[in-house]
């Protein structure tokens, strides 16, 4: 769920290095999702951010909107509960992060724009009300 938070995010400048190397190398379906939705969307879109000690692969500080794409490499229970917990780091902060595989936005882009775009209108919605 979405929380009102500070601002301001933790920001671990000794992440830059790592998070350049991997904009540099996005993954097929990273790439897809930036080229053909996320770089020319009206909110503003970050690659590959850190943020505390991790480095998410899209971020929205209007929305405070996180995305994240995942592949094989997230497929064991020792990944899945690291990305939980992650995940739940995150959402402390008061971003909502959406979940995303490789397969989903390599096979189906037009599924996977749409259910962001679904939670950017909901998004949209709780910082109006909450401007009030």
């Amino acid at each position: 769920m979405f929380i009102k938070s500070n601002k301001f995010l933790p920001y671990n400048k000794e992440l830059n290095k790592k998070a350049k190397h991997l904009r540099n190398e996005m993954t097929a379906a990273e790439k897809k999702l930036w080229y053909e939705y996320l770089r020319d969307h009206q909110f503003q879109f970050l690659r590959q951010r850190p943020i505390d000690k991790y480095i998410v692969d899209f971020y929205c500080p209007k929305l405070r909107l996180v995305i994240e794409i995942d592949g094989e490499t997230h497929l064991s229970k020792e990944d899945r509960e690291y990305d939980k917990k992650r995940t739940r780091a995150l959402e402390s902060y008061g971003l909502k992060v959406l979940r995303f595989w490789n397969d989903d936005v390599l096979t189906g882009i037009e599924i996977v724009s749409e259910i962001i775009e679904n939670e950017i209108k909901k998004l949209k919605f709780i910082l109006s009300s909450s401007a009030n």
